[in-house]
């Protein structure tokens, strides 16, 4: 597996993964209508646009290529968006083709992503993920804390979001020399 920056175009690879992932991810989770309406056309042209302006914006995504040239996964993140005062970086997004899950793709892609946090002097992340998402346990697994819940909609529908955290990211850094 290659992990490398994403490159712009690398934009309909990374929304191809998005949206496959979406589907098989929030299948059940979120209304099908929802998850019909998330077009691979409309991700790839916000994809292009995210790349071309993340160097800009402090904005960091990586992507995990197999062996045959396939994008497989990416991870973004960059500074917290909400005015957190105690947890400066967030994890945008995180998806992995369901084939390719479970293979420390995801672990290598969020640490690339807090590497270049740390090089910003930004050592405290977190990540907001739906309750009912199976991965879930893959943030605590990766030290993540459980730090609050709050209640969002999300095509008419009421869902749980969570907030894990990380204070120190050196310990998501530290993972494979454990």
């Amino acid at each position: 597996m290659i992990f490398r920056e994403a490159k712009r175009e690398d934009a309909g690879a990374i929304a191809r993964v998005h949206v496959d992932s979406w589907r098989s991810t929030y299948r059940g989770i979120m209304p099908e209508t929802v998850l019909t309406n998330f077009s691979l056309k409309k991700r790839q042209s916000s994809w292009n646009e995210t790349i071309s302006n993340a160097a800009s914006e402090n904005h960091f995504i990586y992507v995990a290529v197999s062996e045959s040239g396939e994008i497989v996964g990416f991870a973004s993140g960059g500074r917290e968006r909400s005015g957190n005062s105690i947890y400066k970086g967030e994890i945008y997004a995180i998806y992995i083709l369901e084939s390719h899950q479970r293979q420390g793709i995801g672990r290598r892609l969020i640490q690339l992503i807090v590497q270049r946090l740390a090089e910003i002097k930004i050592n405290s992340v977190l990540v907001l993920v739906l309750a009912n998402n199976p991965s879930c346990q893959f943030y605590l697994n990766i030290g993540g804390q459980k730090m609050y819940e709050k209640e969002i909609t999300r095509g008419g529908v009421k869902l749980k979001e969570i907030a894990y955290v990380w204070q120190d990211t050196s310990q998501i850094i530290q993972l494979d020399r454990l």
